[in-house]
Order: structure tokens, then sequence, then C-alpha cells
């Protein structure tokens, strides 16, 4: 890669590596681990084709789209749905000092209890804030499957949240 396209790579990678890290953060339910990898992967496919990306109407879509279709990829190996445990010994006590701490986390949670495709829908649409045609397209599948998509997982994020937070209020 030449000198200058090299340069340019790396302002758009330091610039949106934040914004795809939290994306990916959402995606995987809160598994930073694995939301490092999905950026690290993303930012090294788009480096081999920085050439083409830097010319797209929209590199900054157009590496999201790549972040999402990655984590899909990602989450079709049986080897993703491995867990050694489901309590993760790391996660801050939900009754800390933090006021908005047990909300995002409730929050995460059940995001992480979406399917893959379901979680990626809300994350696109409601996260992303793109359209629909926008999120078909990242996810490739049909602007009806988005739609679809977007209406059951938002009714079980709100079974979910809403079981969760009647449980925080008891507490």
């Amino acid at each position: 890669m030449r000198q200058g396209r090299a340069e340019e790579y790396q302002e758009f990678a330091a610039a949106r590596a934040g914004h795809m890290y939290r994306s990916a953060c959402l995606l995987t339910g809160g598994d930073t681990h694995l939301a490092e990898d999905l950026v690290q992967e993303t930012l090294g496919r788009l480096y081999v084709s920085w050439g083409r990306v830097s010319r797209a109407e929209n590199p900054a879509g157009y590496a999201q789209t790549v972040l999402t279709r990655t984590f899909l990829a990602h989450q079709r190996r049986r080897s993703s749905r491995e867990r050694a445990t489901d309590v993760l010994p790391d996660v801050p006590d939900p009754h800390s000092a933090d006021a908005d701490m047990p909300l995002r986390l409730t929050l995460v949670e059940a995001l992480g209890r979406l399917s893959a495709k379901d979680r990626a829908v809300v994350v696109l649409r409601y996260w992303e804030d793109r359209s629909i045609e926008e999120t078909a397209d990242a996810m490739n599948v049909s602007s009806a499957a988005v739609r679809t998509r977007c209406v059951r997982a938002l009714a079980r994020l709100r079974v979910l949240l809403g079981d969760a937070l009647g449980e925080y209020a008891k507490s």
C-alpha cells in the first residue's frame, strides 16, 4: 500500500475504531473480548481492500457493514456457541453506586439473550440508526425479513427488559 493510502487508512481506523467497538459490544451482548476480535478482523479486512473502500460513498457505513457481516459469520460457526460458564465473574455488582450501570447491564444482558440476527437488526436499526433497506443490505436479507425481525426482536426485548426491570425495582 502506498504511503499516502496507509496514512489515510490509519486516520480512518483511529477515528472509527471506538464507534465500531461500541457497536461490536452491543452485537456480542457485552462480550468485550469477542467485540475486540471482531473490530480487529474488520479493520484487517478493510486494510486489505482500502483502495476500493476509500473510494466508496460512505466508508464508515461500509466498515459497519463489514463488522455486522463478520459478526454474523462468527455466529454461524459451531464453536461460537461454546461457553465455559453462563456467569461472568468480572461483571460489576448490579447494586453498585453508579445509578445508570444496572440499567446498562440489564440492556446488554437482554440484548445478549436475543438471537444473533435479531440482535444485529436491533443494533443496526436503533443504535446505528440505519434504514430498513440499509439494514437489509448489511445483513444480506430482504427488507421484509428486517421488518419481521424488528417486530419480533423488540417484542422479545420488551419482555426481557420488563422482567429484569421488575426484579430490579423489587430489590
